[in-house]
């Protein structure tokens, strides 16, 4: 599959001398003056469901990357289809700006999320769907809260694995949530579409990024999320790959179980094609 650079942004030339959190500083610095004017008039498009509340996110992220340095190539496209559940791969809390940047997505994230400071805030702006992992019997909740939003048209991202891998293996991923595409099938759909999603990240400074290095863009379980901020923003550019597979078919009599483990193969052999 052809690899084509769907934008190409770079930070800002920071000197050399100065110092690492200096330059971490500087880039805090530029995305909350980013963000000030812009989380109000999200908010308020948010509350009165203007189609901007599905634009702005992505201009954001665009900007955010170009502020802290990340490079951005895609291979594929994605699906036009809808009903659509994009499976990805999960690696660090910059996945979620780097795909942000794509098109106008919503993100389906664990509960916790909602009540961190900042990052929650701009999860609800980004209208994610909060769900519970851990109990199970709330399963059927979220699954009909996120086939609701399928049904209305929004692309929803759902990261498989259900937690942040290393950054070279892909964990398994989990099928309860998948079954969330049948939910957005009603009498007017014959089919709903789940799209795998593959997250790489290539290389820092220009120079590949082999399984040491990689520490230092994955997040990694319960790592603490200030140092590893200051990591990323006060280090060299990194080159990230996104590639879509093909999309899915799904219908009421298809088995989440066994459409689970195709998903995973496929994000699989995406990320090693990368």
């Amino acid at each position: 599959m052809p690899s084509a650079p769907a934008f190409a942004y770079e930070g800002p030339d920071f000197p050399g001398c100065l110092p690492m959190r200096l330059k971490a500083i500087c880039r805090i610095a530029a995305v909350a003056l980013l963000a000030m004017p812009l989380i109000p008039l999200q908010w308020l498009a948010v509350r009165r469901d203007w189609a901007l509340a599905r634009r702005l996110p992505v201009f954001f992220h665009r900007s955010v990357l170009a502020i802290i340095g990340v490079r951005v190539a895609v291979n594929g496209t994605q699906a036009r289809q809808r009903p659509l559940l994009i499976v990805a791969n999960h690696v660090s809390w910059l996945d979620i700006v780097v795909l942000g940047a794509l098109a106008p997505l919503s993100f389906i994230a664990k509960s916790e999320v909602h009540g961190w400071p900042v990052i929650g805030l701009f999860a609800r702006l980004q209208r994610s769907v909060f769900i519970e992992r851990e109990r199970r019997h709330k399963t059927g909740h979220a699954t009909a809260a996120i086939g609701a939003r399928l049904k209305a048209g929004d692309a929803m991202v759902l990261f498989g694995e259900g937690t942040t891998g290393d950054g070279v293996h892909v964990l398994p991923f989990r099928s309860a949530l998948v079954g969330a595409a049948r939910e957005a099938l009603d009498g007017g759909e014959a089919a709903a579409y789940v799209q795998p999603l593959a997250l790489r990240y290539a290389k820092r400074g220009g120079l590949p990024i082999g399984r040491g290095a990689m520490k230092e863009v994955a997040w990694i379980g319960d790592m603490d999320l200030a140092p590893h901020l200051v990591g990323i923003l006060s280090g060299p550019p990194i080159d990230a790959v996104v590639s879509w597979g093909e999309a899915l078919a799904c219908d009421a009599a298809t088995d989440r179980k066994t459409l689970t483990r195709q998903l995973e193969a496929d994000v699989r052999r995406l990320v090693r094609a990368s």
